[in-house]
């Protein structure tokens, strides 16, 4: 059994066909089969009322709708939040009748059991972004359960907010960077994201590409050619960070890991993030270089 972030499963034909009939109904309630739902409503008790396929309508009982709760240890808002989004759940009561009975909590608990607890340092897996925060982005990991990219690791280029790189609901790819004694996940992203040459091999000195100016020193202004590579332009008046740029490859120096830009125009920028391209997207890292081997600064990533 896999262990989506929720929202993955729900239009898959296999959770589709789980509520074709009463003997599908029955298999996935047996097997604890983890399906998905889209939460229509939480009703002033908080219990989330789920439509499913087939027209057939679920309730998710508010202590069942996340681990935590019914312990005082969640807030009330895991629940909340869900609403006009899929849950994960599994079923356990109502086959026969006009409502089933579903237990968000003990999805995550069997998502933790089976599969976040054999995670192990260097492991890429897919995830969900869920929402933002100054100092990182919360994302799930599977069933519902969060955990966080602090900002400095989301990519080698610098941001201010985790949206200038992401948005809400994106699906993306994150790699487990360590894992505490008491079996809290710590992730990382920007070892997705190539290292300097593989980022710099897609530009040549003498070309004019796009950029987005990430930030502005007294001695140049730094500008974002790909979330894990940036170059370094002169000031130049009426240029913010956050504008798109054209910039003028003036040229690549590998062995220092710089690239020197000129700007030619600027403009405000209101566009969404571009989507993100992945060097890597499965299997386990051990070790990880993001500078070339013949640079003297080093910029490396180890998950033993």
């Amino acid at each position: 059994m896999l262990y989506y972030p929720e929202g993955l499963l729900y239009d898959s034909p296999e959770n589709i066909s789980a509520f074709a009939n009463i003997d599908s109904l029955k298999s996935a309630q047996n097997n604890e089969r983890i399906l998905e739902g889209m939460a229509t409503c939480c009703d002033e008790y908080h219990n989330l009322i789920v439509s499913l396929p087939n027209s057939i309508k679920g309730i998710i009982p508010r202590e069942e709708g996340s681990i935590g709760i019914k312990e005082g240890t969640t807030r009330d808002i895991a629940i909340i939040s869900r609403v006009n989004k899929p849950v994960c759940f599994v079923i356990t009561d109502g086959i026969g009748t006009n409502c089933l009975t579903l237990s968000r909590r003990r999805a995550q608990e069997l998502c933790r059991k089976n599969y976040i607890s054999k995670l192990v340092s260097g492991d890429v897996i897919p995830a969900v972004i869920t929402h933002f925060e100054n100092y990182g982005s919360f994302v799930d990991i599977g069933c519902g359960i969060a955990s966080l990219i602090p900002i400095d690791s989301i990519s080698i280029s610098r941001i201010s907010h985790p949206r200038d790189r992401f948005r809400n609901g994106q699906q993306i790819f994150v790699i487990v960077k360590s894992i505490s004694p008491d079996g809290k996940i710590f992730l990382s992203h920007k070892e997705l994201l190539g290292t300097w040459l593989e980022n710099a091999q897609q530009f040549n000195a003498g070309e004019t590409v796009c950029g987005i100016v990430r930030s502005i020193t007294n001695y140049g202004i730094f500008v974002e050619l790909k979330p894990n590579l940036a170059g370094l332009a002169e000031n130049k008046e009426d240029v913010e960070p956050g504008d798109k740029v054209s910039v003028f490859i003036k040229s690549l120096i590998p062995e220092k890991m710089k690239i020197k830009l000129a700007i030619v125009d600027s403009f405000s920028n209101s566009s969404k993030p571009d989507p993100i391209k992945y060097f890597i997207t499965k299997g386990n890292l051990k070790y990880w270089r993001y500078s070339p081997e013949f640079c003297n600064k080093i910029v490396e990533t180890n998950f033993l």
